[in-house]
């Protein structure tokens, strides 16, 4: 097959310009009439690899997928493009099904979806069907050594022993050389060809942080965040359910998800979610494999996953689509106990408990995050990444060695029989019923670590954990237990070097103010809102209709003719005639708007100025034209940068000037004025800062 011959139809049926790495290669290979095993992370475009051959093979695609939800979300996708395609499975009636299988016999349909529990519905026609390929998705799920087995997988080999000659191509996200062994050879896949993307997702920021008051963390992060979609994902389905609660009782739209709710409510909880009705999931792991949804913006990890396939696996639902996304994970030393129970009754529990450790020594770690996960992949970097919490922000070192003497000194003095939390009680002095009930109070070092925050206590015993002079005996109800090392700090003078506790500081509500501002006068929120209407008359998933990607190019490439508009990736033949008019329509009114506002925008400055310039006063002309004070004197600073001459003397000192000017290069050029109100203690009115930095941006202008 020609180059050409694939990238016109790449283009006319899927929107898109080019092939992602390796999709190209893994079509020639199923054309070429190869089995394939394809490894590629989550939103690396596997759905291509088979949608596109399906199109230009004679026959039927069959792909195996296992969620409904999956199913239904491609089969929408599909025919959003113009390509015939149907899923098959026990949620129809019998007379749907019979409908779709009868469009198959007659070469209607393209692709059908099916689930492997399912099969059984071919059955009796599969001797009628021209199959030219055979894709099994979440292929992992067909391995014990995987992450998410799944029984059901299992008879798929005698697929390839009925299908000698037709290719089959096994997909999935994530899967180790142990994994990708076992699938190839429970498939029964001959000589298949084995393509592994780079799993370097490098629009995912990467942040762990510790586990103290999570709830209240997770609340700041998404009122951050009004308008994108995110998934919580929590260990327990009681969890789900309380964070749920907790976010719905402050306003946040948010429903759980759990094996344990009923059918209808879990299928309508995942619809609303994928259709933009529900801005947050808070999930166990069973929901998110069905989710072809591009536009989720942000993933949080409650507890700590019990393995870094799972992990990657869920941190991929967000940022599909490539544009810049947020993941976090919350680590708590309770997550690590009850998961080491889990992974001990489990099957293989050697290795699953191998697989924990490797997970908390990533969460554990100092180093770029992004570098440890790469290589537990086989995918070795060099360079740190710069887009993880470590690179942004790399610890600072100091000598710690009085701190860990005395909580090496305090877990001692409890004779190695307390767990965590008390120890930090003990070091602070805390005078609670516990402690008294012990006597603790009366041992020598009580209170000796009173001029720390319990905060501070709990991060510094981690890393001594982390760095073996103490340990948790997990299967005594967690007591923190002395090493050999500590001998050497609390008596041979051995030094320990701690790094600096990080405190999370989220200023809300300046940051809530620009973005809601930002986002409401945006062309992309007016084209996501008409996006949505459609969605809602369609009855599809928004970024079905177009990705955020397509939205955020039309944002900046303003097309307003098909020429214009077709060149947008994501939007192919199919959907500029069904699309194409009211979207350009909408670019065209929005440019008309916001030519209106620059034009009422210089009238309200204009009036100011002549104001102004007749001798009024800020307060006077405010009274007089019925706006804020704040409001004036904004348009002054910028009637100022624009040249107009205005005596700014009057509103800051040059003193005040000087001092904002330093603040700025210590802040390192802050974009909001919160921070240098907090950096002043509040001694420097806003309406002083906003004119002091219209002088300084002035001076900078003339310096040009």
């Amino acid at each position: 097959m020609t180059t050409s011959i694939l990238h016109a139809t790449l283009k006319e049926n899927f929107g898109f310009e080019k092939f992602r790495p390796n999709q190209e290669d893994i079509i020639n290979c199923i054309l070429n009439g190869h089995d394939t095993l394809a490894i590629m992370p989550t939103g690396g475009g596997k759905s291509i690899c088979f949608q596109l051959p399906a199109l230009i093979l004679p026959g039927i695609t069959i792909v195996i997928s296992p969620l409904i939800a999956l199913m239904k979300d491609q089969v929408d996708s599909l025919k959003a493009n113009g390509i015939p395609a149907c899923f098959i499975n026990s949620s129809q009636t019998e007379e749907e099904r019979q409908f779709y299988i009868e469009s198959l016999k007659s070469n209607l349909i393209k692709l059908v979806y099916i689930a492997p529990e399912s099969l059984s519905y071919l059955d009796n026609i599969f001797n009628s069907l021209t199959i030219s390929l055979i894709a099994i998705d979440e292929a992992h799920c067909i391995s014990a050594w995987g992450h998410d087995f799944r029984p059901a997988y299992t008879n798929l080999g005698y697929l390839k022993k009925r299908f000698p000659s037709t290719p089959i191509l096994a997909l999935t996200a994530t899967a180790d050389k142990a994994t990708r062994k076992d699938i190839s050879e429970q498939l029964n896949l001959i000589n298949p060809k084995t393509f592994v993307a780079s799993f370097d997702r490098k629009n995912l920021s990467l942040e762990v942080r510790p586990a103290l008051d999570r709830v209240k963390q997770i609340i700041d992060f998404i009122k951050e965040k009004p308008n994108e979609s995110g998934i919580v994902y929590c260990l327990s389905r009681k969890t789900t359910e309380e964070l749920a609660e907790k976010l719905q009782k402050i306003g946040i739209n948010a429903k759980a998800y759990h094996a344990g709710l009923d059918n209808k409510i879990r299928s309508k909880t995942q619809d609303e979610f994928i259709n933009d009705d529900c801005q947050v999931v808070c999930a166990t792991i069973a929901f998110g494999m069905g989710i072809d949804k591009s536009n989720v913006r942000w993933v949080i990890h409650y507890n700590l996953p019990k393995n870094i396939e799972g992990y990657y696996q869920e941190i991929g639902r967000a940022g599909r689509d490539g544009l810049p996304s947020e993941t976090v994970l919350f680590e708590s030393y309770g997550d690590v106990i009850q998961l080491q129970k889990f992974a001990s009754q489990g099957l293989n529990s050697e290795v699953q408990l191998a697989k924990l450790e490797r997970m908390k020594q990533y969460a554990d770690a100092l180093s770029c995050r992004r570098k440890i996960l790469l290589s537990y992949f086989g995918e070795l970097v060099i360079e740190n990444c710069g887009n993880c919490d470590i690179c942004k922000n790399p610890p600072a070192f100091f000598n710690g060695t009085i701190i860990a003497q005395k909580a090496l000194s305090a877990i001692f003095r409890l004779q190695e029989t307390e767990p965590l939390p008390v120890i930090i009680d003990f070091l602070r002095g805390s005078k609670n019923a516990y402690i008294f009930e012990k006597e603790y109070q009366n041992l020598k070092t009580y209170g000796i670590g009173i001029d720390l925050s319990w905060f501070d206590w709990n991060q510094y015993l981690i890393q001594l954990i982390n760095l073996g002079y103490c340990e948790i005996a997990f299967h005594q109800q967690n007591k923190i237990r002395l090493t050999p090392f500590a001998k050497k700090v609390l008596f041979e003078g051995e030094k320990v070097q701690l790094t600096t506790v990080q405190k999370i500081n989220i200023d809300k509500s300046e940051i809530k103010e620009v973005k809601s501002k930002a986002v409401a006068n945006s062309l992309f929120e007016t084209l996501r809102k008409l996006r949505y209407e459609i969605s809602k008359e369609e009855n599809v998933p928004a970024y079905v209709i177009f990705s955020d990607v397509a939205l955020r190019q039309m944002e900046t490439e303003r097309p307003m003719s098909d020429e214009e508009l077709i060149a947008i990736d994501g939007v192919g033949k199919a959907k500029l005639e069904k699309y194409g008019d009211i979207f350009i329509k909408a670019i065209i009114d929005f440019q008309k708007s916001k030519s209106s506002k620059k034009k009422k925008e210089a009238t309200t400055y204009k009036e100011t100025l002549i104001l102004f310039q007749d001798g009024l006063s800020a307060e006077e002309i405010a009274t007089k034209r019925k706006l804020g004070l704040t409001t004036i004197i904004s348009h002054l600073a910028k009637l100022y940068v624009d040249g107009h001459e205005i005596d700014l003397s009057k509103f800051a000192s040059q003193d005040e000037v000087s001092k904002i000017k330093k603040a700025q290069i210590k802040l390192e050029f802050p974009a909001t004025l919160k921070p240098y109100f907090d950096f002043f203690e509040e001694q420097i009115s806003y309406d002083k800062i906003r004119i002091g930095l219209a002088i300084i941006e002035k001076e900078k202008n003339i310096l040009i």
